[in-house]
């Protein structure tokens, strides 16, 4: 019996020391696969960044910047639907001017035309037209230098 006792024992303390090296082992593994990835994400000094803050990587066809004048447009509509009207306008004043079907309104653009709520929208916005190789043309705010 007490030969059954020290063999439990004895592995019940083999058991613990494993089970204590095991999480040290983890560890190191991780912090050694995050060292890893911040080496890879983080470009040398002389690459340039592939991807611009916020947009993803479009092969660019034609590129204009464009002051749409929303209140020119004219308000036929009552006070309740007036900025939906106007990012109605501004998808077809850039479909116009850069002879295309599809036109994406960025969140940015979005949100400036509801700044001020749905019954004031701004009266003029300027915009950054972005066409691809598919002929789709993305709206962005104007780039200020």
């Amino acid at each position: 019996m007490s030969d059954s006792k020290e063999e439990e024992t004895a592995a019940s303390e083999s058991a613990e020391e494993a089970v204590e090296e095991t999480p040290l082992i983890e560890a190191e593994a991780v912090e050694a696969e995050t060292e890893e990835k911040t080496a890879e994400s983080v470009p040398a000094a002389g690459e340039p960044e592939t991807e611009e803050a916020g947009e993803e990587e479009i092969e660019v066809v034609e590129e204009k910047v464009y002051t749409i004048p929303i209140g020119r447009l004219g308000y036929v509509t009552d006070r309740g639907h007036r900025a939906p009207r106007a990012v109605r306008d501004v998808r077809a004043y850039v479909s116009r001017h850069m002879k295309a079907d599809e036109v994406a309104i960025s969140n940015e653009i979005n949100a400036v035309l509801w700044a001020r709520g749905i019954n004031k929208p701004p009266r003029k916005i300027t915009v950054r037209a972005v066409k691809d190789k598919e002929g789709k043309v993305i709206v962005y705010p104007a780039k200020t230098t």
